[in-house]
C-alpha cells in the first residue's frame, strides 16, 4: 500500500483545507466540490485527508460497516449480535467516472435469486463508502445514471439494487468529495447542490510558494515513508484538533442572531430552496468547534457564506462561481444584532466604509452601446475588401429558449438527453444473449428461453430451473449526447450590429440547450482570408459562450474554407469518439467571396458533409428587401434545412429539425 502524500504538507490551498476538515469535524455538513485548473493538488488534498479521519468501530464481518451501538435492521448481513466488533480506520472509496452501475451499487446474483430465491448480493462502493468518504475525481464526466444512483443514495442515506422484482437495501452515508476541472464542462444542478461546500482552487503564483511545492514533492517522491514520518507529529496534532472538535460540536450554540444573519444572506443572493439555509449553519457551527468556542461568531457564518454558497446561486451554465464580498459584508452588518444582547458596535468584517454605498458606479458605463464600435456603411449592399478593418465584438441580444434539436436515426453514443439511442438505460424495446455481464435481465424473455427444458432438467418443485444459457439481457432505448459544431460566419458582410448581436443571442441560445443536454460542442469561424477553431469539441459549453462573446467581424467571406475546416474537425472528432454523432448548425447569410469562382467551391465542400450523412441546419442571416436565396442553396447541397434568422427567434428550431429529420428518413 503506499504512503499517501501528508495533509498537513500540502502548500497554500488554504481554503480547500478548511473546507476539507470541517467536513471531517462535522460529515452533516455534506461533502466538498473542488474546482479548478489541472495540477492544483487537488486529488493529493482528498486522498491525504483519510489518514486524519478517526477511526470507526464495525460490527465484526459486516461488509456494510454497521455501527455497533446501533446496527442497520434492514442490513443484507443481519441481523447483528451484540457485542461483537472492531476498530478501523475510515475508509476513502474512490469512484471512477468509467465504473459500472454494478461496480456503484452492487450486483444481484439474478440465477441463485430466480432459481432458489436467494438474496445473494455482491456489494458496491456504496456498501464500501458507508461512514466514510465516497471521492470522484472528474465529477463532472460522471455518466448520468451513476449521478443519479449517487443523488438517490445522498437523498435517502441508503441504497437500492431492485431486479425484476428482487430488491436489496442496505445503509450508504457517506462523505462525498469531488473534483474537477470546469475546462471540461459543469455539474448537473441537481449534483451540484448536493455538495455542501465548494472550493476554486487554482495554482500559486508566487515564486517563493511555488519553489516549496516542487521542493516537497521532490522529496516526498524520493521517499514517501521517510518524508510522511517527517510530518507525523503536525497529522497527529491535526487528527487530534479534529477528534476534540468532534466533541465540542454537541455544546456549539447557534444563537438567533447567527442564524438570522444566515436567513438574511442566503435570502439576499436568492439561493434556490432552504439547502443553503442549512448548510450554512451546520458549517458556522463547525467552524466554531474547529476554532474551540463553543458559540457561532459573525465570523463563521461570513466563512460558511463564502463556503456553501458560490455554486448556489449560479442562474445558468454561463454564471461565473463566486460571491460578491462587499454585498455579503453589508448584509452580515445589516442583520448583525441579537435579540438578548445590545448592537455590537464592532463594524462587519472589511466594511466598506460608513454608509449604506450602491455597489454599481464600477458597473454603470458598460453596455450603453457607445463602446462598441458602429457597422461600418454598406456592410449589406457593398461586399469590404480584402484589407476591411476589423471591427470590435457585438454583445449577444438576450438568450431564448429552444426546442430540441436532434440527429435523425438511432445511435449507439454517450449518454444524455438529445437523439434517440440504444443505451444501457431507457425503455425496453427488446431482448438478447448478454455478452460479457448480465447487466439488465428481460424477465419475459428468460423464462420464455427456460421453460421448454424443464422436464429435462428434472424440475420438482415450484422454482424455475433457470442455467446461464437461458439469461437474456433487456435491450433499451434512450437518448444520448451528440457533437454540435456551430460554424459562424464572421466576415465583413454579417457585420451589422443588430445582426450579429442577434445570432450570437440565436448560438448562446443553442449553447445553453446543449449544455442541459449533455454535448459536445465546438465553435469554427470564418473571415478574411480564412477559417478557425475558435474552440475544438469540448463539453465546457460555458467556454464556448466566452468565445462566442468575443467573436470579432470583418474581411471577406470564405465560405468554402469553415466549411473544409468544419469537415476536418468532424473527421478527427470521429477517431477520437466514433460512438458521437454529429450535429452541424452553419449560421451565415450564404455569401461566398475572395478567390476564385468562390460559390461553386463552397457547394462542393457542403456536399462533402451530404456524402459523409452529416445532419446539418443552415441558419439564414441575410437580410434586407432584396435576398439572393444563398442560405437555402447552400442547405441543399449540405442535405439540410433552412432557417432565417427571425424564424429562428420564434419556435423554428423545432420545424426546422424535424424537417432534418424528415428528409433523412
Amino acid at each position: 500500500m503506499t504512503t499517501p502524500f501528508p495533509f498537513t504538507a500540502v502548500v497554500g490551498q488554504d481554503d480547500l483545507r478548511l473546507a476539507l476538515l470541517l467536513n471531517a469535524v462535522s460529515p452533516a455538513v455534506g461533502g466538498v466540490l473542488v474546482r479548478g485548473e489541472k495540477g492544483t493538488a487537488k486529488s493529493t488534498a482528498v486522498r491525504a485527508l483519510s489518514a486524519l479521519m478517526p477511526t470507526l468501530d464495525v460490527v465484526s464481518g459486516c461488509r456494510f460497516s454497521c455501527d455497533p451501538g446501533s446496527p442497520d435492521p434492514g442490513c443484507p448481513d443481519g441481523p447483528h449480535e451484540p457485542g461483537a466488533f472492531e476498530t478501523r480506520a475510515a475508509r476513502m472509496v474512490e469512484l471512477p467516472v468509467g465504473a459500472s452501475e454494478d461496480r456503484l451499487v452492487g450486483a444481484l446474483d439474478i440465477e441463485r435469486a430466480l432459481s432458489e430465491g436467494v438474496k445473494a448480493f455482491e456489494p458496491g462502493l456504496l456498501a464500501d463508502a458507508h461512514r466514510g468518504i465516497l471521492y470522484v475525481d472528474e465529477v463532472n464526466l460522471l455518466h448520468d445514471h451513476l449521478v443519479d444512483l449517487l443523488l438517490d443514495a445522498a437523498a435517502m442515506g441508503a441504497s437500492y439494487v431492485e431486479r425484476e422484482g428482487v430488491s436489496v437495501r442496505h445503509a450508504a452515508r457517506f462523505l462525498l468529495v469531488g473534483t474537477m476541472n470546469p475546462e471540461e464542462g459543469e455539474l448537473r444542478p441537481q449534483l451540484l447542490d448536493r455538495f455542501g461546500l465548494t472550493v476554486e482552487v487554482a495554482a500559486s503564483r508566487e515564486p517563493d510558494q511555488r519553489v516549496e511545492v516542487v521542493r516537497r514533492r521532490l522529496a516526498y517522491d524520493d521517499d514517501p515513508a521517510g518524508f510522511a514520518a517527517r510530518w507525523a507529529e503536525e497529522e497527529a496534532a491535526v487528527r487530534a484538533r479534529i477528534v476534540a472538535a468532534r466533541e465540542l460540536l454537541p455544546s456549539v450554540r447557534l444563537g438567533d442572531g447567527a442564524l438570522r444573519q444566515i436567513a438574511a444572506t442566503c435570502a439576499a443572493f436568492e439561493v434556490d430552496g432552504m439547502r443553503a439555509d442549512i448548510v450554512m449553519a451546520r458549517t458556522a457551527t463547525a467552524l466554531a468547534a474547529w476554532a474551540g468556542r463553543t458559540e457561532v461568531l459573525a465570523e463563521d457564518v461570513r466563512q460558511a457564506a463564502l463556503l456553501a454558497l458560490p455554486h448556489r446561486r449560479r442562474r445558468n451554465p454561463f454564471d461565473a462561481p463566486g460571491l460578491d464580498e462587499d454585498k455579503l459584508d453589508e448584509t452580515l452588518e445589516e442583520f448583525g444584532g441579537s435579540d438578548d444582547d445590545d448592537p455590537d458596535p464592532d463594524p462587519g468584517p472589511d466594511g466598506p466604509g460608513g454608509g449604506g454605498g450602491q455597489p454599481e458606479p464600477d458597473d454603470a458605463p458598460q453596455g450603453d452601446g457607445d463602446t462598441a464600435a458602429r457597422p461600418e456603411a454598406g456592410e449589406d449592399g457593398q461586399p469590404q475588401p480584402s484589407g476591411a478593418g476589423e471591427q470590435s465584438a457585438a454583445r449577444a441580444s438576450e438568450p431564448f429558449r429552444t426546442k430540441v434539436l436532434s440527429v435523425p436515426g438511432i445511435g449507439e453514443g454517450a449518454a444524455g438527453r438529445r437523439s434517440r439511442a440504444r443505451t444501457e438505460h431507457g425503455r425496453t424495446t427488446g431482448a438478447r444473449r448478454p455478452r460479457g455481464a448480465l447487466t439488465k435481465l428481460h424477465l419475459a424473455a428468460t423464462v420464455q428461453a427456460a421453460a421448454p427444458h424443464q422436464r429435462a432438467r428434472g424440475r420438482s418443485g415450484p422454482g424455475l430451473v433457470v442455467r446461464r444459457d437461458d439469461l437474456r439481457q433487456a435491450t433499451r432505448e434512450g437518448r444520448e449526447g451528440n457533437l454540435v459544431l456551430f460554424v459562424v460566419d464572421a466576415s465583413g458582410s454579417m457585420a451589422a450590429r443588430q445582426r450579429m448581436s442577434a445570432v450570437k443571442g440565436a448560438v448562446l441560445s443553442l449553447l445553453l440547450d446543449a449544455y442541459q443536454r449533455r454535448d459536445k460542442v465546438g465553435l469554427v469561424t470564418f473571415r478574411g482570408t480564412g477559417a478557425d477553431v475558435a474552440l475544438p469539441p469540448t463539453s465546457s459549453v460555458d467556454a464556448a459562450a466566452a468565445r462566442l462573446e468575443t467573436l470579432p467581424t470583418g474581411g471577406r467571406t470564405p465560405l468554402a474554407a469553415g466549411l473544409l475546416r468544419a469537415h476536418d474537425v468532424l473527421r478527427v472528432e470521429r477517431l477520437r469518439d466514433p460512438a458521437r454523432r454529429p450535429l452541424v448548425v452553419l449560421v451565415t447569410d450564404g455569401r461566398a467571396t475572395g478567390g476564385p469562382e468562390p460559390v461553386a467551391l463552397a457547394g462542393r465542400a457542403a456536399r462533402l458533409f451530404a456524402a459523409d450523412g452529416v445532419a446539418s441546419v443552415v441558419v439564414d442571416c441575410e437580410s434586407g428587401p432584396v435576398r439572393l436565396g444563398l442560405a437555402g442553396q447552400l442547405a441543399g447541397e449540405l442535405g439540410g434545412t433552412a432557417v432565417t434568422l427571425d424564424e429562428l427567434r420564434a419556435d423554428s428550431i423545432a420545424g426546422l429539425v424535424k424537417d432534418v429529420q424528415r428528409r433523412a428518413a
